[in-house]
């Protein structure tokens, strides 16, 4: 079982500069919160509560002020500072002490996802009690990505980096769940070509023993990565037109920390104080009167 969770918010976010040379990038808005409410909110949705990100030097400060140590949303949140990038495997190596002994999911800072059955899913996955399970979604132009390819019985056969050609459109994205092995799977790990550690290297290590597992977002499931500026407006547009159609809210911490039971109508109204006069906050206030 699966309880505690990483998100990797790092990096420099330099497609999307000049707006990352002053904010970091999973401070922006994704239309109405945060892009860091996103990440979270999947981790909150498996029943993770106990959670460290890894921010760039000199960053802190901007998370705690949102987000502080968690207490608003019933759950724990440490923050670790990253010197540089060195891939996304080294958040297991400076998270060590964090994780300790148990197992972990590692969800990167800057994507979204967005499916009727993700909560189901991931409260499957964090049940790994061994090995490592991807999540996989089916896209477009596959050589931008990492790339699984599956025998007839869904087992991963074939890993690779943004291959030229590939015979499978099935791109791994940002959410992993692994086992406490990946601590020193990580610190085995060569850096590549970009001076980095590879998580396609990380995988490799889990699929030659045997123990790489996949699961799926599935059709009609949404997976957006927000690297860019135009990445950025398309998520935020997607987000905009589920919330107003539905009049529903993706990723409001505060109602998945109610409906898990995690916080009471005491810590809804104390968000409610800290946003002000906001339509986040007139949301909060629907659920006040539930």
């Amino acid at each position: 079982m699966i309880k505690k969770g990483l998100i990797l918010a790092g990096g420099l976010g330099t497609r999307m500069s000049p707006l990352t040379k002053a904010v970091n990038k999973q401070l922006l808005p994704i239309y109405d919160k945060p892009l860091i409410y996103y990440p979270l909110s999947v981790l909150m949705l498996a029943g993770i509560k106990d959670v460290l990100i890894i921010v760039n030097k000199g960053q802190l400060s901007q998370f705690r002020k949102i987000l502080s140590n968690g207490e608003r949303f019933g759950i724990k949140i440490k923050f670790i500072e990253q010197n540089s990038p060195r891939g996304l495997p080294d958040a297991f190596i400076l998270g060590e002490k964090f994780i300790g002994k148990d197992n972990i999911a590692l969800i990167l800072g800057d994507n979204f996802f967005y499916a009727q059955s993700l909560t189901k899913k991931l409260k499957e996955c964090i049940k790994l009690s061994n090995g490592c399970k991807v999540l996989l979604h089916s896209v477009n132009f596959p050589e931008l990505y990492g790339v699984a390819t599956l025998n007839k019985n869904k087992k991963v056969i074939s890993l690779k980096e943004k291959p030229k050609k590939s015979k499978s459109n099935l791109a791994v994205t940002g959410l992993y769940f692994f086992d406490n092995k990946v601590i020193n799977y990580s610190k085995s790990l060569k850096p590549s070509k970009r001076k980095e550690l590879e998580i396609i290297d990380l995988l490799n290590k889990y699929k030659k023993n045997n123990k790489l597992k996949a699961e799926f977002l599935g059709r009609g499931g949404a997976w957006l990565d927000t690297g860019s500026i135009d990445d950025f407006y398309n998520t935020s547009a997607f987000v905009s037109a589920l919330e107003n159609r539905q009049g529903l809210k993706i990723a409001c911490l505060e109602e998945i920390a109610f409906n898990n039971k995690w916080i009471d109508k005491k810590k809804i109204s104390e968000s409610i104080n800290f946003y002000g006069n906001c339509l986040y906050s007139k949301y909060l206030k629907k659920i006040l009167k539930r």
